[in-house]
């Protein structure tokens, strides 16, 4: 195809544009869009930039009459090679966004039947536990479903199904002690399981003196909506991870509006997670 028919071609298609067309366009461009937010911040992006280029050498080498490389180009990506090289490349990722997508508008408060008075002391209660926890350095690992229903990661714990108490916390992560390396994992007001395996980030950017509890937080973020705390056993500084992000050195007032978010149903948007970083790190 020459230059001029290519021109031809373009000028053709205008003259038979209509309406819906741009509707397709938008809608096309809407989820490009999108799929570019969703998987900016991962190793999946790169891939995505390398079939990006390797869509612009085709045209390329269509408009420069390069035929063999035109024909390599067009059967790579004609075939069902490209899809099962993005299906298995892009797994989590897709898997995300299909779970976004299932998710009910129905919020985390409405599971809970506790009264305001109840929940004001749970948060209380949890947040003396943690901060006991970090002052004595002891590490811990605390995931706090949301819509995301977390079954598969339960059955690799132990079941407790026990009301969500400070003291009750803090034995499961006492030194020694059976559970207290894995994580534990909370649904609603109740502590449902202990001793479960998280998956872990396998985010290349993590800094290096994050350890496994950070990683498998950072994980769980990564395939789910849920809120995991974390205390480091080496520093006994607070962390956070929630949507594939780590806030670290959490103090005390941050995790009681974390806490009142989650358990009084209090605005918790990401717009304030960010905002929040964005504060953290400045302070930093």
């Amino acid at each position: 195809m020459s230059y001029d028919d290519v021109i031809k071609a373009v000028f053709s298609g205008f003259s038979q544009f209509q309406w819906y067309d741009l509707v397709d366009i938008l809608l096309i461009s809407f989820l490009l869009y999108k799929l570019i937010i969703w998987t900016k911040e991962t190793q999946a992006y790169q891939v995505l930039k390398g079939i990006a280029v390797l869509f612009l050498c085709s045209v390329a080498s269509q408009l420069l009459q390069l035929n063999t490389l035109s024909w390599l180009l067009d059967s790579f990506l004609k075939s069902g090679t490209i899809i099962m090289v993005i299906v298995i490349l892009f797994q989590p990722e897709i898997r995300r966004m299909l779970e976004r997508l299932g998710r009910s508008g129905k919020k985390l408060g409405s599971l809970f039947e506790t009264t305001t008075v109840e929940s004001e002391s749970l948060v209380r209660d949890v947040q003396r536990a943690v901060l006991s926890l970090s002052r004595g350095r002891v590490g811990m690992l605390v995931v706090i479903e949301q819509r995301t229903a977390l079954g598969d990661i339960i059955n690799t714990g132990t079941r407790l199904d026990a009301v969500i108490s400070g003291a009750l916390i803090e034995n499961i992560f006492e030194p020694n002690t059976p559970l207290h390396d894995g994580a534990v994992i909370v649904r609603g007001t109740r502590i449902v399981a202990a001793g479960c395996f998280l998956p872990l980030s396998d985010d290349l950017n993590l800094a290096r003196e994050l350890g496994t509890r950070h990683r498998a937080a950072l994980g769980v973020s990564t395939v789910s909506d849920s809120v995991t705390l974390v205390v480091s056993e080496e520093t006994g500084a607070i962390s956070v991870a929630r949507d594939g992000k780590l806030m670290r050195y959490i103090d005390a007032k941050a995790l009681q509006d974390l806490l009142e978010g989650i358990f009084l149903q209090k605005a918790n948007t990401p717009f304030h997670w960010a905002k929040r970083r964005e504060k953290h790190e400045k302070q930093r």
